[in-house]
């Protein structure tokens, strides 16, 4: 079984917290997220333009990011798995129409350029509330918290991030665990990712929490 503690738990301090945002800012963001496509699975759009657009989504980049370029995506669907864990240079920033669950891990958990899969800790996070997910904090896909609406999730991060992975990149520190433009990944031997040529660095059992959400 796998607890399952709120982001508002002390616990989920070394991972992230909690952000206060005016509702005049985050409404019309969650209004256009709302109306993003829900896939079966999972999909990820790295910049939204109906959300990028949006007044609102400039005001809150500078409130997030401090003036640097910000990218408003989102990633929704259905899940319930681990199957993989990145993490970037930067915190990345979570708002949800609906609950739904983050499994994490902490950068200094990985241990010989492996991670074991029981230093996961799963957080719920309650619909409309913003939180950040610091860079030093391992994460991948939500999970959804109730099958029959799934999840829509904000992802703020830096612009770029998540962009096509540069062709030279220098054989220094984690460059091997390099996926994507400010996006180091570690997968599971079982997901997609690890078949298409991720390096298989979590080790232990590809985690589902399906069961813990019956």
């Amino acid at each position: 079984m796998m607890l399952i503690r709120s982001v508002r738990d002390a616990a989920f301090a070394p991972f992230g917290r909690v952000l206060d945002a005016p509702a005049s800012l985050t409404a019309p963001i969650l209004s256009a997220l709302a109306a993003t496509p829900l896939p079966e699975a999972t999909d990820y759009v790295a910049c939204e333009p109906t959300i990028q657009g949006l007044p609102e989504a400039g005001e809150l980049a500078l409130a997030l990011f401090g003036g640097i370029p910000a990218q408003f995506g989102w990633c929704n669907g259905h899940n319930t798995k681990l199957n993989c864990l990145e993490y970037h240079r930067s915190s990345e920033f979570n708002l949800g129409c609906e609950d739904f669950v983050l499994l994490l891990a902490k950068q200094d958990d990985i241990v010989g350029g492996r991670l074991d899969t029981s230093c996961v800790e799963a957080f719920r996070v309650p619909a409309g509330t913003l939180v950040e997910v610091f860079a030093t904090t391992l994460h991948y896909a939500p999970c959804h918290v109730d099958a029959s609406t799934g999840f829509h999730v904000l992802v703020a991060l830096p612009d770029g991030t998540n962009g096509p992975k540069p062709e030279h990149v220098p054989d220094a520190g984690d460059s091997d665990l390099l996926w994507a433009s400010n996006k180091w990944l570690l997968a599971h031997e079982e997901s997609a990712e690890a078949a298409s040529g991720a390096v298989r660095a979590l080790t232990g059992p590809n985690i589902d929490i399906a069961a813990d959400l019956a």
